[in-house]
């Protein structure tokens, strides 16, 4: 089986669709574990190939973005947390908040299996702004989807006004500081504008 387009992430979709009626932190955890695992077959590193293993990168156009444990495009799978809670508690009203948290970690971890594809990647070379990007690193992969969780997390415990405006302020930021954020990533893999590439590039 070729772990390419859409297999790797409905591969993820069943097992958690699967694993629903338990829902603890184990799941979650056999959930990034099937995402590592999926990733690895795909050929990703473990870590960075090409020196130490570091917390942070924050230049985005190294060959350290993705490959370490946090970047800036980390602030845009916090976004991703906030914006699967909201999803999850309009589409499972009567779901506890721990049923909407697996849901919304299977979504995450099947964006990750997938994102991770060659199908995507080349996309993502073709069409936005991330010309040196190869996937990303296992551990990055791991770090993005535990940068969900803890939005998830904010969002449920923080009033809606408040994750609004730091879903907002990173968006903000992120345009300002990478020319890129997570309503242009979307954009721009779905339906790229060269207009916008050219300003990306700083061209």
């Amino acid at each position: 089986m070729t772990l390419d387009g859409f297999v790797p992430p409905l591969i993820v979709g069943g097992v958690a669709a699967v694993l629903l009626a338990q829902v603890d932190w184990a799941i979650v955890c056999l959930l990034i574990a099937l995402t590592g695992f999926l990733e690895w077959r795909m050929g990703r590193p473990l870590t960075y190939r090409n020196g130490p293993v570091r917390l942070w990168s924050g230049t985005v156009n190294s060959d350290q973005n993705s490959q370490q444990i946090a970047d800036p495009y980390t602030l845009t799978h916090l976004e991703h947390g906030a914006a699967f809670y909201g999803l999850t508690r309009l589409a499972l009203r009567s779901a506890s908040a721990g049923t909407c948290g697996i849901v919304a970690v299977a979504i995450e971890a099947a964006w990750e299996s997938y994102e991770n594809t060659n199908t995507v990647v080349e996309r993502y070379r073709a069409n936005t702004v991330s010309l040196g990007y190869y996937g990303d690193s296992i551990i990055n992969s791991v770090a993005d989807i535990v940068a969900c969780i803890i939005g998830f997390a904010l969002a449920w415990r923080l009033p809606r006004s408040a994750t609004l405006a730091w879903v907002i302020a990173f968006e903000v930021i992120l345009a300002l500081w990478i020319r890129d954020n997570l309503a242009l990533n979307v954009l721009m893999l779905v339906y790229p504008l060269n207009a916008i590439r050219r300003w990306q590039m700083g061209l």
